[in-house]
């Protein structure tokens, strides 16, 4: 990768040495260090955020005229602390109500099973996509339901003449700004589009078999991506530059999170780990607990998470123990194949990001909802919402209003069983509280 880059140029990690642009970074990052001493340097950018801070107070208090700024600029700077630390929990869990079947919205566009979903942050929009080689990326309007923009895919090879994708779409992720899209397939590659024009900006390549796991650090353009060739791979996207690659995992990666500390959790299918990678370091910490392929994973916090295997066993963690917290086995109960008792998969979850929420999603006709106990030390089972179909991504918007799943009559990362009844299609679920109840921290949480 070099600085003079035109947009959309390919850019490889198959080099494994430093990139020329990382390294005049690194260059000028140490001449701004001489000129500016670290103290000086944290004074400046803690002046610069307080002031982001208050303009940004000051223009909610003039809507809501409740608080004094100060009070509101203080009352935020204490949730972040929180957040930083994991400590941060909403309690809202007991007071979603189930759902009008009547109201559940659904989007129908794509031929093939959805198999990943993102909304914008500020939860206007939903990008989607399938395994169709057609209709590869959609953009929703939530209020309108409007689909927006298509983006159509072709044949194996055409990538430069097109704009889409030419294989399945199996992951995707929207940097915190709303900014970025990224996309990866099966076909190894990683494409970078603006969000707000759905044009395609850049191509990642380097990865030696399906994407599938993508995640931008909060509050930065820096991407963290998975793959089925077993490693995590670490992208400065506005820099339009591969960084570094990651080892580990000794079966397919299927899934990725991270927040916004520069490290992220994966799912190891078949080799039974979950691993929460160091990214300066380049150390992991490995998790077991699943019996099963450990299908898909959440960070719910700074120092939680959740994943979902096809053993049928939900389990919640803490990222100072190498064992579950609290694990649900058969969470979605079981199904007869042939005469034997199966487990419904897990092939999705989400968690209501600083909350004590979850969804999960399996083929066994309904996502359910579950509460985090105490201290995450327990899980709940809350509600059942209908739905036909593998549920192969959930999403819950960022103030929790709504959950979105994507919906397909295959799982999303091949073919074993096929339910004919099921609509590929985007499903908008409404969730309604009994009051407004949040609690900046909950006494059991660390």
């Amino acid at each position: 990768a070099t600085a003079g880059l035109p947009a959309d140029e390919e850019v490889s990690s198959d080099s494994e040495t430093e990139s020329p642009l990382l390294g005049r970074r690194r260059r000028e990052a140490a001449e701004e260090e001489v000129e500016e001493t670290p103290q000086e340097k944290k004074l400046r950018l803690a002046k610069q955020y307080l002031e982001e801070l208050r303009q940004l107070e000051e223009e909610r208090a003039e809507e809501e005229e409740e608080l004094e700024p100060a009070d509101l600029v203080g009352d935020r700077l204490k949730e972040d602390v929180l957040e930083q630390r994991g400590r941060l929990q909403r309690l809202v869990a007991k007071d979603v109500q189930p759902p009008d079947p009547a109201r559940i919205r659904v989007l129908r566009g794509h031929q093939l099973p959805v198999t990943c979903l993102a909304i914008s942050p500020d939860d206007r929009f939903i990008f989607s996509a399938s395994k169709d080689g057609s209709l590869i990326k959609c953009k929703w309007e939530v209020d309108s339901g409007k689909r927006l923009c298509v983006v159509p895919g072709g044949k194996k090879g055409t990538e430069e003449r097109h704009m889409g994708h030419s294989s399945q779409v199996l992951c995707m992720a929207i940097s915190s700004d709303g900014k970025y899209l990224a996309t990866g397939d099966r076909n190894k590659l990683i494409m970078i589009w603006d969000a707000a024009t759905c044009k395609r900006l850049h191509i990642f390549t380097g990865h030696r078999d399906a994407v599938s796991g993508l995640s931008f650090r909060k509050g930065t353009h820096q991407l963290y991506s998975a793959s089925h060739d077993r490693c995590v791979k670490v992208w400065d996207v506005a820099e339009n530059a591969y960084v570094e690659t990651l080892f580990g995992h000794q079966d397919i990666i299927t899934g990725l999170d991270s927040l916004s500390r520069e490290c992220c959790v994966t799912a190891g299918g078949r080799d039974g780990t979950v691993r929460l990678w160091k990214i300066p370091e380049e150390s992991q910490l490995v998790f077991s607990g699943h019996q099963g392929s450990i299908d898909c994973i959440q960070l719910i916090n700074e120092e939680h998470m959740v994943s979902g295997a096809d053993d049928g066993s939900l389990a919640l963690w803490g990222l100072t123990k190498k064992k579950p917290l609290a694990l649900a086995r058969q969470a979605h109960g079981e199904q007869d194949t042939q005469g034997l008792q199966q487990p419904y998969w897990i092939s999705a979850v989400a968690a209501l990001r600083n909350s004590d929420l979850l969804a999960t999603g399996s083929h066994s006709g309904s996502v359910k909802l579950w509460k985090c106990g105490e201290g995450f030390r327990k899980l709940e089972h809350l509600l059942d919402i209908p739905l036909v179909g593998f549920v192969n991504s959930l999403k819950f918007s960022a103030a929790g209003d709504f959950l979105v799943a994507g919906i397909g009559q295959e799982h999303r990362l091949g073919r074993w069983w096929r339910i004919k009844e099921a609509k590929n299609s985007i499903c908008i679920i409404p969730l309604k509280q009994k009051t407004t109840a949040s609690s900046p921290e909950s006494p059991g949480s660390s």
